[in-house]
């Protein structure tokens, strides 16, 4: 179990327990994960630490917290969370982090998200191949660092978590709504009680309807990843008779966040972006706010006409946060319904962006389709995946046969037709696929565009 390139990957560290991952693998992670951080000039004197509901979560974070210590650092416990919640807690105690959870893959897997003092991301490129060659030199020789003193403090702050975003979205006077929530047996059940409803704090003028509050972490009902249409289904069918006003979708570990109207149909992450931006920018005008290069063309847009500076950026949280530091954005916003906030700690937190759509909604009167219309402008097709043997090839075939397009290669190819549709071509990092991304204006034309592309891609 040596190699361990299997499991830890571009941004975290995700794997079948016990197969490809279990407590000696958490362990060489822990210790290494401390020498990583002092040997790039980091205090690791502390670790704060966070699971989530999986049954795998408590004795591998007891075993990352024992290869900390081997390394001599000391950890706070925080127990169970949702990411943000962790990231939370890595930027209001000032220590770097680390998350035992795989977000929405299936009960077996189980995974970690690490971060350095104030949420700042770590990812292949800036200290997580460090981790991953030095935890495979310690599970080479198990007993090359002893267990040191046990030094592990546990510390609830799931109350603080709640209190923070209270004060970054204030909800106390907008109009009544009554909104149906599916955490899909996530961390979604531990977070919302706590923050949209009144376990900790004063109520707020919402009714909230629990779908799947439960913790469990074999996900009983459907999968925890919203982005797939079908695990939607139970959401829109309880709007829809129950008549609730909006309803919020959470994925496993909570921090993303999908948004369904009153009459059952999805808003799109990329018209979430575009309305909190609007709402980030009336608070600081002139800001930079980024979008991934797959949002629809709406996000720019909208930025500037609200008086901001639209970036683009690649796909994937490491580089969003890394542009969200380096120009100071306010907030951020990719197609996966991953949201990132300059105030908080420019992490992604899929609550805070909840709350924003829900005060949105609260300060006028029209219902939730008609509001969010003003931010769907075109039509898109979603990301569509084909297995292909070879994907560079493949990309040159496309590109070859749009000769009166504009291209750029950001991020995979994006090119944009005269009449302004677009598509956009990424490899996966990690499978044999292709990832196509279309919009155009009217749904004939991002039809007609979609099957030219996957035409030549699946010959």
């Amino acid at each position: 179990m040596s190699d361990l390139s299997q499991i830890i990957k571009a941004y975290d560290v995700r794997g079948i327990v016990p197969d490809q991952f279990d407590e000696s693998v958490a362990r060489a992670i822990g210790t290494a994960f401390v020498e990583m951080l002092r040997e790039s000039g980091d205090d690791a004197d502390r670790i704060v630490l966070a699971h989530d509901m999986r049954a795998t979560g408590p004795a591998l974070a007891a075993a990352f917290a024992r290869g900390v210590n081997a390394a001599g650092s000391a950890v706070v416990h925080t127990g169970l969370g949702s990411t943000d919640q962790l990231y939370y807690a890595s930027g209001a105690l000032g220590l770097p982090g680390a998350m035992f959870t795989a977000s929405h893959n299936p009960a077996q897997y189980n995974g970690i998200k690490m971060c350095r003092a104030g949420a700042r991301a770590i990812g292949q490129d800036s200290g997580l191949f460090v981790v991953r060659r030095r935890a495979e030199e310690l599970l080479g020789d198990l007993d090359a660092v002893a267990d040191g003193p046990e030094r592990v403090e546990h510390r609830d702050m799931l109350a603080d978590y709640a209190a923070h975003l209270r004060k970054l979205v204030d909800l106390s006077g907008i109009r009544p709504l009554k909104v149906i929530v599916d955490a899909g047996n996530g961390m979604g059940g531990h977070t919302v009680p706590a923050v949209l409803g009144d376990q900790v704090l004063p109520a707020l003028p919402l009714e909230i309807v629990p779908l799947y509050f439960e913790l469990d972490g074999s996900f009983p009902n459907h999968e925890a990843n919203p982005l797939d249409p079908a695990n939607l289904v139970d959401l829109q069918e309880a709007i829809r008779a129950q008549g609730a006003d909006i309803g919020l979708a959470f994925d496993g570990d909570a921090d993303r966040c999908f948004v369904v109207d009153e009459n059952g149909d999805a808003v799109s992450p990329s018209a979430i972006t575009a309305l909190v931006a609007r709402r980030e920018l009336a608070k600081f005008p002139g800001s930079t706010v980024i979008h991934n290069l797959i949002t629809s063309a709406a996000v720019p847009e909208i930025i500037a006409e609200s008086g901001g500076r639209p970036l683009r950026s690649r796909v994937g949280h490491s580089f969003i946060k890394a542009e969200m530091a380096r120009t100071n954005a306010v907030f951020g916003g990719e197609h996966s319904a991953h949201y990132y906030f300059r105030d908080f700690w420019f992490a992604d937190t899929g609550m805070l962006a909840a709350m924003h759509v829900l005060a949105a909604l609260g300060e006028q009167d029209r219902p939730l389709s008609e509001f969010a219309a003003e931010y769907e402008r075109y039509c898109a097709s979603g990301e569509i995946n084909s297995t292909v043997a070879d994907a560079a090839a493949k990309t040159a075939e496309v590109r070859a046969a749009f000769s009166n397009a504009t291209f750029d290669e950001l991020d995979g190819l994006t090119a944009t037709l005269p009449d302004g549709a677009w598509f956009n071509l990424r490899a996966s990092n990690t499978e044999p696929l292709l990832r196509l991304n279309v919009e155009a204006a009217k749904p004939d034309r991002m039809a007609s565009l979609r099957d030219e592309v996957l035409a030549i891609v699946r010959s």
